[in-house]
Formats: C-alpha cells, sequence, structure tokens
C-alpha cells in the first residue's frame, strides 16, 4: 500500500495492530473492553494480545472464525520457564481457542552463549502448536548488541517462527528503529516468508509510519500485510482514531 497522507498511515496501521492488554491488573472486564475496542468504526484491528488466562474468555466473546484473532503469550515475560512449562501453556492456550502464540526466547541463556536453547524452545513450541501463527519475542532492548539481535533472528527464523518480535513491553527498552533494521534485514536475507512485529513504545501514527517505512525500504513495495507485519501496542489504537476522525497524530516518540 502506498501511503501519502497520515489518514492512509492510520488506515494501514489499525489493519495491523495487535491490540493488546498484558497488564497485571487486567481482569474479565478489561478483555471484554478490549474485544469491543478491537471493532472499530473503521475496521478492525488484526489481533487482540493477551494474557493465556483470558483466552477462554476472549474467544467466547469473539466467536469462531471471528475476524479479529486471539493472541497470547507465552514464557512471558522473563522467557525463563522450563520447556515443559511453555509446552503446557502453548497447548493449553490452543484447546482455549488461541490463532497466534507470542513466545518469548530464552535470551539470557542465548546472552550466556547457550545457542541451542533458543533453538529448542522455538522448535519445540513451534510442534506445539503447527496450526498456529508462532511470533516469536526476542527480547531486543536486553539483547542490545546488534551482532546479538542480528543471530537471535536468524535462529527463530531458522526454527520455523512466522514472525520474529521486538520486545515484550516489559523492560526498559522495547521497540527500536535500530532493533527493527536488523531484524528485517535478517529477514531478506533469509529468503523465508517470516513476518516482523516491533512492540513496545509504539504511540502514535507519525511513530507507526516510520516503521512501515523501514520495512518497505527493506523489504521492498507491497510486502506490508498483516500476514507479514503486526505492531503489538495498547496505546495505538487511540492515535489511530484521532487521525481518522480528522485530527493529527501525536509527535513521534520512536528513533535511534
Amino acid at each position: 500500500m502506498e501511503i501519502n497522507t497520515p489518514r492512509e498511515a492510520a488506515s494501514f496501521a489499525l489493519s495491523l495492530l495487535d491490540l493488546t492488554n498484558l497488564r497485571d491488573d487486567c481482569d474479565e472486564a478489561a478483555i471484554e473492553k478490549l474485544c469491543l475496542r478491537a471493532q472499530t468504526p473503521y475496521g478492525n484491528t488484526a489481533a487482540i494480545c493477551i494474557w493465556p488466562r483470558f483466552v477462554a474468555h476472549a474467544r467466547k466473546i469473539l466467536g469462531a472464525g471471528h475476524p479479529v484473532r486471539i493472541a497470547t503469550v507465552v514464557n512471558f515475560p522473563s522467557g525463563d520457564l522450563s520447556m515443559e512449562a511453555v509446552v503446557e501453556e502453548t497447548r493449553q492456550a490452543i484447546a482455549d481457542g488461541a490463532d497466534e502464540i507470542d513466545m518469548v526466547i530464552p535470551y539470557r541463556a542465548f546472552l550466556a552463549g547457550d545457542e541451542q536453547a533458543v533453538t529448542d524452545m522455538v522448535e519445540t513450541v513451534r510442534a506445539a502448536c503447527p496450526n498456529a501463527c508462532l511470533k516469536v519475542i526476542l527480547e531486543t532492548g536486553e539483547l542490545k548488541d546488534s551482532a546479538h539481535i542480528r543471530r537471535a533472528s536468524e535462529l527463530a527464523i531458522a526454527g520455523r517462527a512466522d514472525f520474529i518480535k521486538t520486545s515484550t513491553g516489559k523492560v526498559a527498552v522495547n521497540a527500536t528503529l535500530e532493533a527493527a533494521d536488523i531484524m528485517l534485514q535478517a529477514i531478506r536475507d533469509s529468503k523465508k516468508t517470516v513476518g516482523f512485529k516491533p512492540a513496545g513504545g509504539i504511540g502514535s501514527v507519525a511513530d507507526a509510519d516510520l516503521y512501515l517505512r523501514l520495512a518497505e525500504t527493506i523489504m521492498g513495495p507491497n510486502w506490508i500485510m498483516p500476514s507479514t507485519f503486526r505492531f503489538g501496542a495498547s496505546s495505538l489504537l487511540d492515535d489511530i482514531l484521532a487521525v481518522l476522525g480528522g485530527g493529527v497524530s501525536a509527535r513521534v516518540s520512536a528513533g535511534y
């Protein structure tokens, strides 16, 4: 899609948004509100992203086959759970009605030099949800070094991730354009059909537009669509609706 105006950027970002509530105080009432917010007068978000314990409740609200997909998180946010616990989380989430699994890699083990821990986790969770969309969270703000971000991206892609995702939104540094640049180049160089999801700290249409333009520059025109690009955000929808309603996007907050 060619983006020429803030309104076009807002409309496009809406279709790519995983509207997120991973707050510690989330409850069923908040999930009901989230499901309603995901269905706007201007169109639906791509998905909602919620804690595993609320998946069954969200599925009751949205119903089978609803265009708003249900994503949930596993090994989240620490990345430190046992393989058995993560597999159980994953299988239960699928049984409860999740369409998509956002899984945190064991990034502390990776930083300690254990690449195999990442490979094993991605491949095992992939096997546990063969028909679900698997988004692998690298926690790039903790990896920090560009070489680490690149290598973690490569391992996740090799493990058959459907998406690679920057962040949990639970650490000091979340999505950045620098990390996005590295991850998108890893996807391009792999020559595989893998999507990209920046998450955490993206709160404005102007901000989102920077990521869209970066992805188009690296991946080429017409690559960006809900099957290859998502935004993970809780507050971005407010700015999207403001722009689509005739307002002006908030100040850009992302950057290198």
